[in-house]
């Protein structure tokens, strides 16, 4: 019983520590100072392809084993492509209202507040969300290896 008190205690102390921060701390751009508007740049690539259906485009940038988060329900790369590209969900417009960027090594946490418009079952639907995209560097290119929607309640 004292093991797992202990462990929620240095959880519980470890959160309260970095609420106290006002921007978390990142670390310097892997690839030189370009690395944050490569990121930032292919980031919204991604959303004109998806909007556009470039499945070669993207089949290039899902790494292998991404996967991918929507409102409860998760995907593989496969299973992503395939809705895309029949169009069960058509990604018509992400109008980006904030985009920040944060280095672990030779990953990168691109965290976008968008507008989605999307038709989505045949019905056209807005939505505010929080994605949260995580790619990683192979060979000296950028793959996708997470995206996942997190809708925001009330706006």
């Amino acid at each position: 019983m004292k093991g797992p008190l202990f462990a929620m205690c240095v959880l519980l102390v470890s959160l309260q520590g970095a609420s106290g921060q006002d921007k978390p701390a990142t670390s310097p751009a892997p690839m030189g100072g370009n690395a944050e508007q490569e990121i930032i740049n292919l980031s919204k690539e991604k959303w004109r392809w998806m909007s556009e259906r470039k499945m070669d485009s993207l089949e290039a940038l899902f790494h292998p084993v991404a996967v991918f988060v929507h409102m409860g329900g998760t995907m593989s790369r496969s299973q992503e492509l395939d809705v895309i590209n029949t169009g069960r969900i058509h990604y018509k417009q992400a109008d980006i209202q904030d985009v920040s960027v944060r280095f672990i090594g030779t990953t990168a946490i691109v965290l976008n507040r968008i507008r989605l418009l999307a038709v989505v079952g045949g019905n056209e639907v807005t939505n505010p969300f929080v994605v949260t995209e995580v790619y990683v560097q192979q060979g000296g290119a950028w793959k996708l290896g997470s995206l996942s929607f997190t809708r925001l309640l009330g706006q």
